[in-house]
């Protein structure tokens, strides 16, 4: 496989509670990151004292995050309504050449910033909040 283009990382959000997605205006950086809690079974008769797992047992949760030039689009406006009335909506993450994961996620910080000779900016950080499904592409 060859190198991907890391522009075609894309976070998406559902625009109208339809089920249209829109594309995050301005990203330059984005990022997935998925983690599973473990269930430590470990006991005096463990085999040579090693630390046990309980498979398929845990927590299993996603972050996405992203930053970019604020450009205050529809995706923008969106994002806000969302932080602000606590709304959990439904986002997509494309992974070029890997699949799309898509499944609710609430929005756990929105960050702006600008400095007086340069552009405004600004951040996002989602937790995921509930069931998350991957369509291979």
């Amino acid at each position: 496989m060859a190198a991907q283009s890391g522009k075609d990382l894309l976070i998406k959000i559902d625009i109208d509670g339809n089920g249209v997605f829109e594309t995050f205006a301005g990203l330059r950086s984005t990022r997935i990151s998925f983690n599973a809690q473990s269930v430590d079974v470990t006991s005096l008769s463990s085999e040579g004292g090693w630390r046990e797992l309980l498979a398929g047992a845990g927590v299993k949760s996603a972050a996405l995050s992203g930053s970019g030039i604020f450009r205050d689009a529809d995706s923008d406006a969106r994002a806000r309504a969302v932080f602000f009335d606590g709304q959990i909506p439904e986002f997509q993450v494309v992974i070029p050449d890997f699949g799309v994961i898509e499944g609710k996620f609430q929005i756990t910080a929105l960050e702006y910033a600008g400095s007086h000779d340069g552009e405004a900016s600004y951040e996002i950080s989602m937790a995921s909040a509930g069931l998350l499904s991957f369509v291979e592409l």
